[in-house]
């Protein structure tokens, strides 16, 4: 498909620069393909009312890691270059998968050091080398503390990777690092946030217990690659980033037994929504996962397991409007983004809320 078909034009006071406070306190359009009406402004904490017992919400619970390092390049004697760095994908105990900015001023064996100085990670410095360098600005960095150790570093030098569309308009602080994090994450490895998991507080789970909806956990490292813009003309040109993920064994179970009741499955987020459509097969039966996705869901997909999808908004042309595009009809999502623009819905990772119903 013409990627410009999934364009629009977004004011950039639309644009959530801070979430809500409280959490769950968002707005949330909720947006039907058929029936009346197709779109409703309710809040999230109405999220309950549309839900059955026997549904199950299921969420990702990878945690966000200060994955945005700043560093300099020391090459031989030559004077030494600022450089800037996003990690996006672990790929052994000691290496990592990054964004370099600017790339071009890097190349296989040049040595950058991160942090203010000293011999020790304790003292916030850290070096790497550059094994590889591929297309697109990414670059494989071979750091010289490995596992554990290397994580500790990592959160003595590293900053939230705050979206580019935030972070050009101000710093990270500290309050980025308990707001950029859903209240249930657990497993680290995530460069940016399920954002959509963002809105939930305990308040918000005690309305949905009552009501009798299951929660599941699946974990998807969300990676840099999910920023990037789509630069093809074709969606058919575009080649997704892989990020890792997982699905235990008890989760797939369970989820096939709401499923076999004729529950419904309603993803927090299209991170865990495109880990249970890979982990899927076509007859929908979930099964366990462990490893890297790069699904890339456009409209025209088949969706096998997925009933009902809550998720903020999007940029324009991203990969992520493709497939809300995919999952509830390209005609009702541009419709359904006009009439957000249109009556002050905030936009983005730190942004209001969508609840999407599948188009069959």
């Amino acid at each position: 498909m013409r990627v410009d078909l999934f364009d629009f034009d977004l004011p950039e006071t639309s644009i959530a620069l801070r979430p809500a406070n409280p959490r769950d306190s968002a707005r949330m359009l909720v947006v039907r393909p058929e029936g009346e009406p197709v779109l409703s402004d309710r809040g999230v904490l109405d999220l309950p009312s549309f839900l059955q017992p026997g549904d199950a919400l299921v969420f990702n619970d990878t945690k966000v890691i200060p994955a945005q390092l700043e560093g300099i390049r020391r090459r031989g004697e030559e004077i030494v270059t600022q450089v800037s760095l996003t990690l996006h994908m672990r790929v052994a105990p000691d290496r990592w998968k990054a964004f370099a900015r600017p790339a071009r001023r890097l190349k296989p064996g040049d040595r950058i050091s991160f942090g203010h100085g000293g011999n020790s990670c304790l003292l916030g410095a850290l070096d790497a080398t550059v094994e590889e360098k591929a297309d697109a600005g990414e670059v494989t960095l071979r750091f010289d503390l490995s596992g554990p150790a290397l994580d500790e570093a990592i959160m003595a030098v590293g900053h939230i990777p705050l979206p580019p569309y935030i972070a050009s308009k101000r710093p990270d602080d500290a309050r980025d690092r308990t707001d950029y994090q859903t209240v249930y994450a657990r497993e680290e490895g995530a460069v940016a946030a399920p954002t959509a998991g963002l809105h939930f507080t305990e308040r918000l789970f005690a309305k949905l217990d009552e009501v009798g909806v299951e929660r599941h956990f699946v974990t998807l490292h969300v990676g840099a690659g999910t920023f990037l813009p789509v630069k093809t003309d074709d969606t058919d040109d575009h080649v997704m980033h892989e990020e890792i993920g997982h699905v235990s064994a008890a989760a797939a179970r369970s989820l096939n037994a709401v499923r076999a009741r004729g529950g419904r499955i309603v993803c927090v987020g299209t991170t865990s929504l495109r880990l249970i459509e890979s982990a899927a097969t076509k007859e929908g039966e979930i099964r366990p996962w462990s490893g890297p996705t790069g699904i890339f869901i456009t409209p025209g997909y088949r969706f096998r397991a997925v009933d009902m999808l809550m998720t903020n908004f999007h940029l324009p042309k991203s990969t992520l409007f493709m497939l809300v595009s995919a999952f509830a009809g390209l005609d009702t999502m541009r419709a359904a983004y006009a009439h957000a623009i249109a009556t002050g819905y905030r936009f983005y990772s730190y942004g209001d809320s969508s609840l999407l119903f599948r188009k069959d």
